[in-house]
């Protein structure tokens, strides 16, 4: 697994939410949930679940990049930015899973899984979906 120095960098600053929320808030008008859970099919309790975690994904982009997000404007001034670089993890690599599924994937993965694992989960869900009885379309 890949160490980042500072990984916490966003966690140590002040504001007056939790900074991975401002990038979240802006990047949920193109969410596109599911109108079922991938695993089970049941259309009650539906969540949006990414494959490449927001967190640990947001952290490697600022030290990678040496941007600043010290302050709440200069978060916000580079979110886009973030954005529009992680089309793919943000919009694409991403399932719908009732709140049940959801827990059990972090159960097994943890609250801010690594992004190494991301294909693991792909395959989790899949075998999940495939015990289930439900074929990929």
């Amino acid at each position: 697994m890949t160490s980042y120095p500072n990984s916490d960098i966003i966690k140590t600053m002040t504001f007056k939410r939790d900074k991975i929320k401002y990038v979240r808030d802006r990047a949920k008008a193109r969410y596109e949930k599911g109108t079922a859970c991938f695993i089970c099919d049941t259309d009650q309790n539906l969540e949006f679940h990414h494959y490449h975690t927001l967190t640990p994904l947001f952290n490697k982009w600022v030290l990678k990049n040496k941007v600043d997000v010290s302050t709440e404007e200069a978060l916000l001034a580079v979110r886009d930015r973030f954005i529009s670089e992680h089309e793919d993890e943000l919009y694409k690599e991403t399932v719908t899973l009732c709140k049940p599924h959801h827990m059990k994937l972090h159960s097994l993965y943890g609250k801010d899984p690594p992004l190494s694992t991301a294909e693991k989960q792909k395959r989790w869900t899949s075998i999940q979906r495939d015990k289930n009885g439900l074929t990929m379309e």
